[in-house]
């Protein structure tokens, strides 16, 4: 059974991922009307990944006791500037996701609740990852400058990018 001090926790991180998933989705619009294809559809795979970490969290507090409530969120922006400031932007989002998931990890531990400590695991890995892959994003963007060429392969390749992370279980 959770707290109520856990469950209001686990509910606010509902909120963080659907806000991802919604950060995700416009920024997936904007690459898609500015002719970055493989951006996109980047951007539309991780808002869908996003929707998926909030739906386990929904299920989990469900379980426990729990109840998930699905909150109201602020429409995100849907004008990024340039591609490399929509990718700096998203790098800092997952900073911020991830703090916000290792305050959820320590009241649990505050809580005593263990389980809940255990479950939130997999979101403390897939947060290193989620950085891993914005950060090396970032470098490959401040490799091509302002080359253009450099931008058309960028958005080619992005569609096929793994970044191996020491907490992957089975690196790609």
């Amino acid at each position: 059974m959770l707290s109520e001090k856990l469950a209001s926790a686990l509910n606010n991180q509902i909120q963080v991922e659907a806000i991802s998933s919604q950060v995700y989705l416009a920024m997936a619009s904007w690459a898609e009307v500015q002719g970055l294809e493989g951006v996109a559809s980047f951007m539309y795979e991780q808002s869908d990944e996003e929707r998926l970490h909030m739906l386990k969290l929904v299920k989990f507090v469900n379980e426990r006791g729990g109840h998930a409530v699905v909150s109201e969120l602020k429409a995100p922006k849907s004008d990024f500037g340039t591609f490399k400031d929509m990718f700096q932007e998203l790098f800092e989002h997952e900073l911020k996701v991830s703090a916000s998931i290792n305050e959820l990890v320590h009241t649990a531990l505050e809580e005593k609740d263990y389980a809940t400590h255990n479950f939130l695991q997999w979101y403390v890995a897939e947060q290193i990852e989620e950085e891993a892959v914005a950060r090396t994003i970032l470098d490959k963007i401040n490799l091509i400058g302002n080359d253009k060429g450099g931008l058309y392969l960028f958005d080619r390749d992005i569609k096929q990018l793994t970044v191996e992370t020491a907490a992957n279980d089975n690196p790609k």
